[in-house]
């Protein structure tokens, strides 16, 4: 599950000015090794200037399609991300890890469900991914979108995301936020507030009859509209989120500075990957588990470094550990002792962790 396969582009397109979407040709022998839920993410690897470089892009394509598709808005400064909207071409060969994450809820074909979803710039990717699917297998399951965007032309899939509600018409409603060009309705202006959802949950959402709440954008974004959403009466396990990684807030800083005051000095940490383990002592140099073991040679799984993905999870299962911080893991995952490897600093003389989980 966490090898890379090399896998050919058969599709490059431009979205918006500053984005792509970038479609793969899984060979038929992979497909089975590469299925996927709506609301999953590939994690991509290639050397940038000598460098090996990856990072994870949600799928915005639906398993019903049959298709594996990205979408790539460029970042200033990013390495990955204005390489693929720059230099990546149609034949190009990228190393793909099989899908995985766990932002979904399972298809009910047989219900009749309300869905609410919050997205902003390219947060919709997953978001689409998620409505393309239960739309087409929960025929009596309806949807509201509520996307936010800087304005009009920088709304990346307009086009499909239109086409998707002539399809459905009557069962799938679009709210466009925009912060840098007016709209009529006073509500439609600007980002996100607390007032804002407020409202809607007064006017257009009716919370007693939402089975289910998805939202993928910036931390500030989404603590905003579940924290509101909770206040109006929606249960907690009803709401779903995905982070964009955008920097530690001073709280994550202090809770990752007392985590290292705890670090273990020369841990001995033992790996366990794909049955075989791999031995070696933490450095001085090195905070956390997945860093140390990269640098003492071991080829882990990994793909932000910023405690939000759960490509590089794994279980403890001799020893301790603190992490940093955690975007990514649900409550059951940590009572299982599953951590963050690039976020986990040993606070153990010894610590074995199990990767093949």
């Amino acid at each position: 599950m966490n090898d890379f396969y090399p896998i050919k582009v058969s599709q490059i397109q431009k979205e918006t000015k500053t984005c792509s979407s970038v479609t793969f040709d899984i060979p038929q022998e992979l497909q089975e090794t590469f299925s996927y839920k709506q609301g999953q993410y590939l994690t991509l690897k290639t050397a940038i200037d000598g460098e090996d470089v990856r990072r994870s892009y949600s799928l915005c394509s639906s398993p019903v399609e049959n298709k594996w598709q990205v979408a790539i808005k460029q970042i200033e400064g990013g390495k990955f991300s204005t390489y693929a909207n720059t230099e990546l071409k149609v034949g190009d060969v990228l190393d793909i890890m099989p899908p995985s994450g766990n932002f979904y809820t399972e298809v009910e074909t047989t219900q009749a469900k309300e869905y609410i979803v919050f997205a902003a710039g390219s947060g919709i990717t997953p978001i689409l991914s998620i409505i393309k699917t239960h739309l087409a297998l929960e025929p009596n399951s309806r949807f509201k979108l509520f996307y936010l965007n800087r304005n009009a032309k920088s709304i990346i899939f307009k086009e499909e995301i239109e086409a998707l509600r002539n399809t459905y018409f009557g069962r799938f409603e679009i709210f466009y936020f925009l912060t840098k060009e007016q709209r009529d309705i006073p509500l439609l202006n600007g980002r996100f507030t607390a007032e804002k959802i407020q409202e809607l949950t007064q006017k257009i959402i009716h919370i007693p009859s939402v089975s289910e709440c998805f939202i993928c954008g910036p931390e500030e974004m989404i603590f905003l509209i579940r924290d509101e959403l909770e206040t109006a009466g929606l249960s907690k396990e009803k709401i779903h989120y995905e982070l964009f990684f955008s920097g530690q807030s001073e709280e994550d800083k202090k809770r990752a500075a007392l985590a290292i005051e705890h670090k273990f000095d020369g841990t001995e940490v033992t790996i366990i990957d794909g049955g075989k383990e791999f031995h070696f002592g933490m450095e001085d140099d090195y905070d956390n588990i997945l860093d140390g073991a990269l640098a003492a040679g071991a080829d882990l799984p990994y793909a932000c470094k910023g405690g939000v993905c759960s490509t590089c999870k794994c279980k403890v299962v001799e020893g301790k550990v603190e992490m940093k911080i955690n975007y990514a893991l649900e409550e059951d995952e940590l009572t299982k002792g599953i951590v963050l490897s690039c976020q986990a600093v040993p606070t153990t003389e010894k610590v074995v962790v199990d990767f093949d989980i």
